[in-house]
């Protein structure tokens, strides 16, 4: 009696990697690394309140979008 010769299964063949995430599971972290960062470079006293500087308006429009999709 012959022995049988046992063939390997064939991979498909895959073009690319190809990985899908929940909507959540990106903005999640994002909404936290924002929330974060305006916790740390919130104003220290009335002086830096009154006087915004670039890096403060961007963080502020960024708190409008982040308020206004969350809501």
């Amino acid at each position: 009696m012959p022995a049988r010769s046992h063939t390997r299964p064939v991979p498909p063949v895959h073009s690319g990697v190809e990985i899908r995430l929940p909507w959540w599971a990106i903005a999640l972290p994002a909404i936290a690394f924002a929330a974060l960062l305006l916790l740390l470079t919130g104003p220290t006293d009335a002086h830096a309140a009154a006087d915004p500087g670039v890096v403060s308006q961007v963080l502020g429009l960024v708190r409008q979008v982040v308020l206004h999709d969350a809501g």
